[in-house]
């Protein structure tokens, strides 16, 4: 390693698309990319972005004079200096999504410089397991039973359903319909239900997530998701006072000024940033340390990849309340881009990772394949 400080020299975006045999990527369209980011003395970290890889190479270009040349050990403060710089390019979109993967990045080499962990690094572990919780489509209808039961053979203790046909047909009994044919098959594993009120012309008010917490309360179902469109805070206000399931919501904000009036006035039992779009780890934590202090749970939006589901382990360990992190199954970017798969214990749980870094080693033969060979690892 070089005895000066590391700086970055280059990023790569790489992307990641489910593979199917006969598909063709479309960087246009595909929803994971991952940063790759490079620094003079020989370490490289990587980082995770919700976002389509046309629009992360688009921002690296306008990001590119900011970020190459600096020091690559000073995550929080490097991503302060992107986000304010980019103001005037449009607050909180594809740029905070790409700033998000090169704060993640930074973490993940500033670790590697110290020898530490990021969740160390952070402040230090509350706690070495975390709870991940099978993130399951129900627009999969047919195949959810059985998607339930490969989860449950897995290991997972706990799942969200999520999207699909609920809140959507016009008969609530199809909405609970589902619900009990998940608790007739998870028995007394923990259920947890997202109908995707940030879907475009969501046509539902707080007198249906109402009636429809009642229903999900009578299964014993741990929160309701997205209930409401993202932006309905008196809504989430009265939902929560009156809603005997938790109420969590905030995977489409970006930026913390955004959650601000959220938290303030209390409209959510569970807060939901996700690390690769809401501006990185050290977004999210500021967020959640926010989250805390109005006693608001922090439970990170993990549709994302292996990458990103690191990151959110360690954010959750060195926070001083957390439980649960978000895994999407199945899930080719996350089982498949890694060399040792992430395994539960006995009791479901995940424990976070301690080497250096994200403390994962990346599968490139995986990476590739998922980018559909047009990348290469050196």
């Amino acid at each position: 390693m070089s005895d000066s400080i590391p700086r970055v020299t280059e990023i790569h975006a790489i992307p990641q698309q489910e593979f199917r045999e006969g598909s063709q990527l479309d960087t246009a369209r595909n929803v994971y990319t991952l940063l790759q980011v490079r620094t003079d003395a020989g370490i490289t970290g990587i980082g995770s972005c919700y976002t389509s890889t046309d629009l992360v190479r688009a921002a690296l270009g306008r990001l590119h004079d900011l970020i190459i040349g600096e020091v690559a050990i000073e995550p929080e403060r490097v991503h302060e200096k992107l986000e304010q710089s980019g103001f005037w390019w449009g607050r909180g979109g594809t740029i905070t999504h790409t700033i998000s993967g090169i704060d993640i990045a930074l973490w993940d080499i500033f670790g590697q410089v110290t020898g530490q962990p990021i969740a160390r690094l952070l402040g230090g572990y509350y706690r070495e397991k975390v709870k991940p919780y099978a993130s399951l489509s129900m627009s999969r209808h047919d195949q959810l039973k059985a998607d339930l039961e490969a989860a449950m053979a897995r290991g997972f203790k706990a799942f969200k359903l999520g999207w699909g046909r609920f809140g959507r047909t016009g008969n609530p009994a199809d909405d609970e319909a589902i619900i009990r044919m998940a608790r007739q098959t998870v028995g007394d594993g923990e259920i947890m239900v997202d109908p995707g009120g940030s879907q475009q012309f969501w046509p539902h008010s707080y007198k249906w997530a109402l009636r429809t917490a009642d229903m999900l309360a009578d299964y014993d179902v741990v929160w309701f998701e997205e209930a409401l469109p993202p932006d309905d805070l008196e809504g989430y206000k009265l939902l929560r006072e009156h809603s005997r399931v938790m109420i969590s919501a905030g995977e489409v904000l970006t930026r913390r000024q955004s959650f601000e009036p959220f938290l303030e006035q209390g409209a959510w039992d569970i807060v939901q940033p996700d690390c690769t779009k809401v501006g990185g780890i050290s977004e999210a934590r500021h967020i959640a340390w926010m989250a805390y202090r109005h006693n608001i749970l922090t439970v990170p939006h993990g549709w994302n990849t292996a990458v990103g589901l690191a990151a959110d382990m360690h954010l959750i360990a060195a926070l001083p309340v957390g439980k649960w992190v978000e895994y999407h199954q199945p899930s080719q970017v996350i089982d498949e881009i890694v060399v040792e798969p992430f395994q539960m214990d006995e009791e479901g749980m995940l424990r976070v990772p301690t080497k250096p870094g994200l403390g994962i080693e990346l599968d490139w033969d995986g990476i590739e394949k998922l980018s559909y060979g047009t990348y290469k690892h050196d």
